[in-house]
């Protein structure tokens, strides 16, 4: 009888379960902001997400060696090894901060997280990871959204309370990650809303048809008008304007401020909505900035491609809680191995590293590239076993997680007021370039009030009409005056 490879991996690592009726049929992907699995083959397999495929169907653009190089001169940095390694690998409009960097001209990060459990799990970890190492990078400010309101509304089962629990304990993992205080706002929706942001929110939700929030997210007539509400909540935070401890009281300024959201590519349906509103959107003839976008991949569920972790399943993912036996025994018993099913054949033909989820977890958290080149070329030839590849995945894993639960130790309760305070931020922006002023997009001929599409009505041409002839009636006075003097 043959050797196993890897028995544990290969008899326990599980697939994720499809039913009956999709398996049978097939399937195509979905990803969307509360689901995500690959493409369901007439086999009953799910497959890898296809990252090209919703390039397409959402309209991005794809990150390519030009635009790394150019962020690399631009920044005078090596981009991050997600940009690098295709984690991070779309955008919509990355070209346009890279921009206002260049010039020094100001704008900010926006992030979130929904709490939905006492403990974010290292899937939560990967957005904040890359988010603060922009803030490094760029020197600007960021605010991160907890949308406890969401977590209430999109579930039958949980309650205000509880969904604002998670909040404080979730704040403590954020703060964890190593953003600085000095420039960064972290509020939850039930604390935060009001004044500013919600008449933001207003302006969205009034620009965003019941038949447009179906159509983009998948609501029917069973849907709470809370959930068809949403999108212009989270969409509120992607405006400077919301934020006049930050950036100031003059609108006619702050609208003109963009952000750049990092985030996974399931949330890009929401802020499409959000970038269509800010097209229409103007403040006293000032434009409002459309918010840019920069995508990620999914690190995938332990149980293989095509999905991705779980907070509400243990077995999905691992926690920042977890202990150091408990990643192993995770690591061994849940994840997808793309290894084969004997030494023999493994060694003949060598492993799959694009399934495999031990080296998908590798490509997150190892920074080396060199090493994990060698480890892909050792897999890939056979050279390396499942057990071998998930044991150097172990490793990784207890390394990034005892990290983190030491800085988490140190979050105390004055921390977390430091960071959820209203209070001004301060950022220093491109060291390389004097500090640019507010460059406040116009309209041509546009100095009327707020409103979709920059015209102005009937009665504003009047009133400005009016104020014309007064400024008029004013100058000619004062040249009267002057005369007489004279």
């Amino acid at each position: 009888m043959a050797e196993t490879a890897n028995a544990v991996a290969l008899n326990e690592s599980q697939v994720p379960e499809v039913p009956a009726e999709a398996a049978a049929q097939g399937s195509k992907q979905t990803v969307d902001p509360w689901n995500v699995q690959g493409e369901v083959g007439a086999d009953g397999q799910i497959k890898a997400i296809n990252y090209d495929k919703l390039i397409e169907e959402f309209g991005t653009k794809k990150i390519d060696e030009e635009l790394l190089a150019r962020f690399e001169r631009v920044t005078g940095k090596k981009p991050h090894h997600f940009l690098r390694r295709g984690i991070v690998f779309s955008h919509r409009d990355f070209e346009l901060i890279l921009d206002r960097y260049e010039r020094n001209e100001p704008f900010f990060l926006y992030t979130g997280r929904g709490p939905s459990s006492d403990s974010i799990h290292v899937g939560h970890c990967t957005p904040f990871m890359f988010t603060k190492w922009l803030q490094d990078t760029f020197d600007v400010p960021l605010v991160i959204m907890l949308t406890d309101d969401e977590k209430y509304l999109f579930s039958e089962k949980r309650t205000i309370e509880e969904v604002q629990g998670y909040c404080d304990s979730n704040i403590r993992d954020i703060i964890s990650m190593g953003f600085d205080p000095n420039k960064t706002f972290i509020f939850s929706d039930y604390d935060y809303v009001g004044g500013a942001f919600y008449r933001q929110i207003t302006r969205l939700a009034k620009h965003i048809t019941l038949n447009q929030a179906r159509a983009i997210f998948g609501f029917n007539d069973s849907s709470n008008i809370g959930k068809i509400h949403f999108g212009s909540i989270q969409g509120a935070a992607a405006f400077a304007n919301s934020f006049p401890h930050i950036f100031g009281e003059d609108e006619k300024k702050t609208v003109g401020i963009p952000c750049l959201i990092p985030c996974a590519v399931d949330q890009d349906p929401y802020f499409r909505a959000t970038r269509d509103v800010a097209a229409r959107l103007t403040y006293q003839g000032a434009r409002f900035a459309k918010p840019s976008l920069i995508h990620s991949l999914f690190l995938p569920a332990l149980q293989g491609p095509g999905t991705k972790m779980s907070a509400s399943i243990d077995s999905s993912a691992i926690f920042m809680t977890d202990t150091p036996n408990q990643i192993k025994n995770k690591v061994n018993k849940y994840a997808f191995s793309g290894g084969k099913v004997s030494v023999e054949e493994h060694r003949a033909v060598g492993g799959d590293t694009e399934v495999d989820v031990a080296y998908q977890y590798l490509r997150f958290f190892l920074e080396d590239d060199e090493e994990l080149e060698k480890i892909r070329v050792a897999y890939s030839k056979g050279e390396l076993l499942t057990g071998e590849l998930k044991a150097l995945c172990i490793k990784e894993l207890q390394t990034f997680v005892a990290a983190f639960q030491e800085r988490r130790a140190k979050i105390d309760d004055a921390a977390v007021k430091q960071f959820t305070d209203i209070r001004p931020l301060t950022w220093g922006g491109n060291p390389k370039v004097p500090k640019a002023d507010i460059v406040v997009p116009k309209l041509e001929g546009a100095e009327g009030a707020e409103g979709g599409d920059g015209k102005l009505t009937k009665n504003q041409l009047k009133k400005l009409e009016k104020q014309r002839q007064i400024e008029a009636k004013k100058a000619q006075k004062a040249k009267e005056k002057e005369g007489g003097a004279a």
